[in-house]
This record gives structure tokens, sequence and C-alpha cells, in this order.
């Protein structure tokens, strides 16, 4: 066996760590057979979109499935509409997570909905209480 480290069995002018090909590949190419894949598609994308509609018309789950979530992409959020008390007050802030709660248990929003709400109404508490504390240390110092 040779005495030689692995640096030492880098081609002579390599340094580790130093790349063999140091402009790379350009920025924004792609690889021959992407861009060959990519060509075959494109030629066949009108006879391919035609040929799934037509299974999704004869019963194809798959086909249908698939026509209807690139059709109709899955909804990521949607607007609320919840009628909640003013938060200006620890009173308000309970009530609003009251109505947040009977809403769920109405089946009028959902839960990961909920938690995005009471997630909002926690933070308006935490700046009411930040407050409160702010003018309780305000009237502790000039009572000094």
């Amino acid at each position: 066996m040779s005495d030689k480290t692995k640096t030492e069995n880098l081609r002579p002018g390599w340094k580790p760590g130093q790349s063999g090909n140091p402009k790379g590949r350009p920025a924004g190419s792609r690889n021959r057979m992407t861009l060959v894949a990519l060509a075959a598609m494109e030629e066949g994308a009108d006879a391919i979109a035609k040929k799934i509609v037509e299974m999704a018309k004869q019963g194809d789950m798959s086909a249908a499935r698939l026509v209807l979530e690139r059709l109709v992409p899955p909804a990521k959020e949607r607007p609320i509409f919840l009628s909640l008390p003013d938060t200006g007050s620890a009173d308000g802030v309970a009530q609003a997570q009251a109505a947040i709660l009977q809403a769920v248990a109405a089946g009028d929003i959902l839960p990961g909905e909920a938690a995005t709400l009471v997630g909002i109404v926690e933070a308006r508490r935490k700046a009411l209480e930040t407050q409160e504390f702010e003018a309780r240390l305000t009237a502790l110092e000039a009572a000094k």
C-alpha cells in the first residue's frame, strides 16, 4: 500500500475542494435527457390531454381526478365570515375565543381555520397584556 493520503492522490495541481471544472454548467441550462423528454411530451401533449379527458368521461376515476386537479386546484385558504366581539379587553378576548369554539362546534369553520383565528386572538391578548404591564410599570415608576 502507498503511504500517500487521499489529498496526495489527487491530480497534480488540484487542491481539496477545488473543482476540476471551475466554470461548471452554465446557469439555467438543462440536462440533455430532460430536453429530449420535454420535446417528446410537447409533441403529444394535445393527444394525451384529449385521451385523459375521454377516459375520464368513460368513468376512469384516476383520469377524472387528474383532470379535476388541473382544472380546479385545491384551495389553500378560504375567507371566513365570523362575527367576533371587540377584543379591546381581556373579557372581549375570552368572548372571541368562545365564539370561535362555538363556530367549530356548529360546523361553520374547520378546526384548522379555528386554530388560525385563535392564534390571532392570542396575539391580541398578548398585546393587551403588554400594554397593561407597561401602564402599571409607568405608574409604579411615577409613584417613586
